[in-house]
């Protein structure tokens, strides 16, 4: 990927801690996986927010203080660094990290989605070695359990960050109006034109904004509307419609597995076919061989 825009980034590249990942998503945010140790860093943030999650480690994580150093890292704890906040640490044993950078910016077009409103003053709450099972989830169920630079996967990531938006603005900000609520799911012409789209698109990265368009609704209203309508989430669904395709094309043809790979929007084989033994319990060779000549049915 291009050079980082985010302070936060490029100073971490001048101290001990090693890059392991890196995405910078459609809408300007970036997630970053570091490893460091034996280090001690200044964090200054000029311009934009951190919100860091300790993944593994980090029981030797310091923070300075007025008071001295301060201790309470470890496993699924968060620290929220706003825009202009600086603070000084001292890593002296192993520490596994996932941050996520984003702006005033971000935060004030999801209150403007989500609530119908623009905010004025919208302001972000520092928050060190908390615990918030929410966030939690999000991170370990999307962020850690997707492959970053996988086209086939961005649909899922672009939803948990939206997601984690919505949580941050009702939970860590100074914004209180409360949620536009929304009744019902899509109306039968909505979920049709999306369907169809989906399926004519299965080879393309589809993004959560591509589907949410089509019905002129955002992101959030969307996702949750599509929902109450199936069932299931949107890249539930668009990973299913994958799946499926794959299942035939394995069954009635004999394209090679790369092709098939891309032909239904994932950019590797072996991502492939880790998604398709997750979802079918065996791999798309073994399925192969098995059923050329016989017939099951599609994943629900």
């Amino acid at each position: 990927m291009s050079e980082s825009v985010y302070q936060m980034h490029q100073n971490l590249i001048q101290t001990n801690a090693n890059l392991r990942d890196s995405v910078r998503l459609e809408n300007g945010t970036e997630l970053v996986s570091w490893f460091n140790q034996q280090d001690r860093v200044l964090v200054q943030n000029s311009d934009h927010h951190t919100l860091s999650l300790y993944v593994d480690g980090g029981y030797e994580s310091f923070l300075k203080t007025p008071e001295g150093w301060k201790n309470g890292g470890g496993p699924d704890r968060l620290c929220l660094m706003p825009k202009n906040h600086v603070s000084e640490w001292d890593i002296r044993g192993p520490l596994s990290f996932v941050h996520f950078y984003f702006t005033d910016q971000h935060l004030t077009e999801v209150a403007e989605k989500v609530w119908d409103k623009s905010p004025a003053g919208l302001s972000v709450d520092e928050h060190i070695f908390n615990n918030d099972p929410q966030v939690t989830a999000i991170y370990r169920q999307f962020f850690l359990n997707c492959q970053w630079s996988e086209s086939a996967d961005r649909m899922a990531i672009s939803a948990a960050v939206s997601l984690l938006f919505t949580h941050l603005v009702k939970h860590y900000t100074h914004f209180r109006w409360a949620p536009v609520q929304v009744k019902g799911g899509l109306a039968p012409f909505q979920l049709a034109r999306v369907k169809e789209f989906v399926e004519a698109n299965l080879s393309a990265p589809l993004q959560l904004s591509d589907l949410s368009e089509l019905v002129s609704l955002s992101e959030y209203h969307f996702a949750r509307m599509f929902k109450q309508s199936t069932g299931v989430s949107p890249h539930q669904y668009v990973m299913q419609q994958r799946l499926n395709l794959a299942q035939r094309l394995l069954q009635h043809s004999t394209i090679p597995l790369t092709e098939i790979a891309l032909q239904c929007g994932f950019s590797s084989s072996s991502h492939f076919s880790n998604r398709f033994k997750q979802a079918r319990g065996e791999t798309p060779l073994t399925y192969r061989r098995k059923t050329a000549s016989g017939s099951v049915d599609c994943f629900s």
